[in-house]
């Protein structure tokens, strides 16, 4: 009879799980990036202004490497976004969706991106166009609760030039106190 024995393994260190999930990004991308990937995944605060530059220049590289990959594209994006280059992020994010339009992430985080720059309409879009491609209930969750967000913030009025509601009341006082239509035709026509 033969018996199995099974050893202890010492305790994980807590990127060995990050690190064993890097496995599955592209392999243009190096390994201290990886972790610093997975790190920045894990709470995006955690990095330093040092780290988060590193990463972004080896995601540059890789990206160097592989022009046509959108989904490194994708990851230099919300790596500039955690460094706070939104225009750079938001680039690499367009150019992502340019090159792979039925890409689910990329769709999602350029409709994030354009949501927190508060570009509601386009932000809506991508992120329905995301919910489209959605092949998991969670991907599907993740997309719906991002539209929810936007809605929200076009219904309170949040949005890059979102200045309509205060132009409707003072378009209604104006309205109410103003001129008449006679009166606005007369100062038009002298213009």
């Amino acid at each position: 009879m033969t018996t199995l024995t099974t050893t202890q393994s010492a305790p994980e260190s807590p990127f060995a799980s990050a690190q064993s999930a890097a496995l599955s990004f592209p392999a243009a991308i190096p390994e201290p990036a990886r972790v610093q990937i997975a790190r920045m995944f894990q709470n995006p605060n955690i990095l330093e202004r040092p780290e988060r530059a590193a990463l972004v220049e080896q995601l540059k590289e890789a990206v160097a490497l592989e022009p046509q990959v959108s989904e490194l594209r994708v990851l230099l994006g919300m790596a500039l976004c955690v460094n706070f280059d939104g225009q750079s992020a938001l680039e690499e994010l367009r150019e992502a969706c340019r090159l792979e339009p039925d890409s689910f992430i990329a769709q999602l985080k350029f409709g994030e991106l354009l949501m927190r720059l508060r570009v509601c309409d386009q932000a809506a879009e991508h992120t329905q166009l995301a919910a489209e491609l959605a092949a998991s209930s969670l991907q599907a969750d993740m997309a719906r609760r991002q539209a929810a967000t936007i809605r929200t913030m076009q219904r309170e009025g949040i949005e890059r030039g979102g200045y309509g509601k205060a132009l409707k009341v003072f378009r209604f006082a104006r309205g109410l106190f103003g001129r008449n239509e006679k009166q606005e035709a007369a100062v038009l026509s002298t213009r």
